[in-house]
């Protein structure tokens, strides 16, 4: 498993009382590499304790959604909170499996344990442990890491994206018949109002495939695709995109064309075909 080398930081101040307000400390270049460093670590560690499960039989429950959890999501998001809360006690939480945690923080940290948990139960290696970080509602970090691959996508404001530690870009891919365009579910983006938008968009598109979930979304920042469209998203599955994308030269937004993790969906490109692709999901 690999490692990431974290610099010397000031020892953290002393745990003062209970605050009814976040901190009014303003985010800098160094705060945001130092959360950067932590949860690259975190998501080595947690990605590791999936692997312990990965390619057994797993159990699995069903949510109120209707979407699988199994004992390695719990544990793994379990890792993290434990982690986060010793180092920095005064963050907020938002996952997947355990819900919100110090609301109203100025940070936040928004954990997806394993995305991709029916690729997972099945031995399918694109599953990921998906970290994004807030600072003041503006996301700032975003990790993806795919533990049987031991492939990472990270990414902080304003420090460049980054995969397996090399600087990465998205492609330079201007035309639609030229793109790869993909999506998790055809099926279900089928029965969505964007359905026959989505029909069109394949047909112009060099090919289109289903290497979905975070796995794709990691494709286009890396340059390996163009286009990856999910109708449908919670913050936990968008949480480190923006960041990732945006850093790699892309754009990620809702399918109205917002610039958020909280807007219900997103599409990841490598900006150029961005807006024509909006147009034409638009257009069914």
């Amino acid at each position: 498993m690999k490692k990431t080398t974290i610099k010397t930081e000031k020892k953290q101040a002393k745990k003062t009382t209970k605050r009814t307000k976040p901190r009014s400390k303003p985010r800098t270049k160094s705060e945001t590499e130092e959360l950067l460093a932590f949860a690259i670590d975190l998501a080595y560690e947690a990605g590791a304790l999936t692997l312990r499960y990965y390619g057994h039989l797993v159990d699995a429950e069903g949510k109120s959604d209707g979407s699988p959890v199994t004992i390695a999501d719990r544990n793994a998001e379990q890792l993290i909170r434990k982690r986060v809360a010793k180092r920095y006690p005064e963050h907020g939480v938002l996952g997947e499996e355990f819900g919100e945690s110090n609301t109203g923080a100025r940070v936040r940290w928004i954990l997806d344990p394993i995305d991709g948990t029916r690729s997972f139960m099945h031995g399918v290696p694109l599953y990921g442990v998906l970290i994004g970080i807030e600072a003041d509602g503006e996301p700032v970090v975003g990790i993806t890491y795919f533990p049987p691959l031991d492939e990472m996508v990270s990414a902080g404001k304003g420090l460049g994206c980054r995969w397996n530690g090399k600087p990465c870009r998205v492609s330079s891919v201007s035309r639609i018949r030229d793109a790869v365009v993909c999506t998790t579910d055809v099926e279900r983006l089928l029965s969505k109002p964007i359905g026959a938008g989505w029909r069109r968009l394949q047909q112009r598109c060099a090919f289109s495939r289903t290497w979905g979930d975070c796995y794709g979304h990691a494709l286009v920042a890396t340059g390996r695709i163009e286009c990856q469209v999910d109708p449908q998203m919670k913050p936990w599955d968008a949480g480190p995109f923006l960041t990732i994308t945006t850093e790699a030269g892309g754009r990620f937004t809702t399918l109205d064309g917002r610039a958020t993790i909280h807007g219900g969906s997103g599409i990841s490109t490598n900006g150029l075909i961005h807006d024509e692709v909006l147009r034409e999901l638009a257009g069914g």
